[in-house]
């Protein structure tokens, strides 16, 4: 088995692609270290090596967020090593389904919502899972809309320029309602 490895904007990041599905058409999950890994034998099997902060599993990639005090050229076989057995045993990558944050909005919004679903869809989140990432929506209120990031694009330092500048200018552009976009934790 051969898994490529990219670099990620975010220098802490590395994008571990293994040549098959990881999430596939289940959309993606994200876990930090101390959350509960039990729905995800991959997850906990990473997060158990020690340096690893992050875990984001997309379609076909997994992502690796690695702590301060650790070093790239020491963990990345580690990680490898454990990608490469969990596929090799044949363990499902993940199991239930996700507990994904509830979205805010008004219902007098949900055409502007359904728009803006659609343009992060179609545009932005193809974008940010060539990083390593994801982008997911979770509410409108007032002209704001509060998106969360994910994998590689949580914690990147040029994750606030691309919600502020590419991101929040489209919407404007194409949904006059939306006035700003904010980053969430939840």
């Amino acid at each position: 088995m051969f898994i490529e490895t990219e670099g990620t904007p975010n220098p802490a990041t590395l994008k571990f692609l293994p040549g098959r599905d990881v999430m596939g058409a289940a959309g993606t999950a994200d876990f930090v270290a101390g959350d509960d890994t039990t729905r995800s034998f991959l997850a906990h099997r990473l997060l158990a090596l020690p340096g690893v902060a992050r875990v984001f599993l997309g379609a076909d990639f997994v992502t690796v967020t690695k702590g301060d005090d650790f070093d790239w050229q020491a963990l990345r076989p580690q990680v490898l090593g454990a990608i490469m057995e969990h596929f090799m045993a044949g363990l499902p990558v993940i199991e239930g389904a996700d507990e994904a944050g509830e979205e805010d909005f008004d219902p007098a919004d949900a055409e502007a919502v359904a728009q803006i679903k659609e343009l992060l869809d179609t545009r932005v989140r193809p974008a940010v899972a060539g990083d390593g990432g994801d982008i997911v929506f979770r509410g409108f209120r007032d002209g704001i809309v509060r998106l969360k990031m994910q994998g590689a694009c949580s914690g990147c330092p040029s994750s606030r320029a691309t919600l502020k500048h590419g991101v929040e200018n489209m919407l404007r552009h194409y949904i006059p309602e939306v006035v700003a976009v904010e980053q969430v934790e939840a």
